[in-house]
């Protein structure tokens, strides 16, 4: 009896899971008002009352996948901060992982255009306003506490240490967005220009 239950546990895992991700894909590139349960049903090769059973509504999808991508991305600013490395190199490390994670991982695009969509789009539910006016600024945050740290010890290059979090958050997201554009065939150009934007001529051969 344990047995079953253990097992039928993992299916409503993976069920759930599925869901996710289908209805992650589906708002991000139709947004939320542009994407039924029964697309996301279709797309998971599920009824609509089997997703149904899993969450109430498709809004409700949304806000899940919103405050996933909002946690995941406030964990990583968390371990970014605590890394044992110089300033310019965690923003280098922060730059490469985020790239490779984009180039490799399909969701991770996907997570970049939803949120961009929750932030400029007045149809999403309230809850998802709430979680973006609350969390998302503290990726800026954390770039450009960081940024300050390096312009400190010469190793990263001079100005508003909050403008060149700007840049640095526009540029990670219109790689995202290249991404999701073109697949297989995305451009995948060397960081090294990236890395010229930000690190002192020292800091870049080192």
């Amino acid at each position: 009896m344990g047995r079953n239950r253990e097992i039928n546990q993992v299916i409503k895992e993976e069920r759930r899971e599925r869901i996710l991700y289908g209805a992650l894909e589906l708002f991000a590139l139709n947004g939320l008002a542009g994407t039924k349960i029964s697309d996301i049903a279709r797309h998971t090769n599920m009824s609509n009352g089997l997703v149904y059973h899993y969450f109430a509504s498709k809004e409700d999808i949304f806000i899940e996948l919103t405050r996933t991508a909002l946690e995941r991305m406030l964990a990583a600013c968390r371990y970014l901060e605590n890394l044992d490395l110089p300033p310019h190199k965690k923003i280098r490390y922060a730059m490469d992982e985020l790239v490779k994670t984009i180039r490799t991982k399909p969701e991770a695009g996907y997570y970049h255009l939803l949120i961009a969509q929750a932030a400029a789009s007045t149809g999403v539910p309230a809850e998802v306003k709430v979680l973006l006016n609350t969390k998302r600024a503290i990726p800026y945050d954390t770039i450009a506490g960081i940024i300050s740290q390096g312009q400190k010890l010469g190793t990263i290059r001079q100005g508003r240490a909050e403008d060149l979090a700007f840049f640095f958050w526009n540029n990670i997201n219109g790689i995202a967005l290249h991404q999701v554009m073109y697949g297989k065939s995305a451009r995948c150009p060397h960081l090294s220009t990236l890395y010229h934007m930000f690190f002192t001529r020292e800091a870049e051969n080192g």
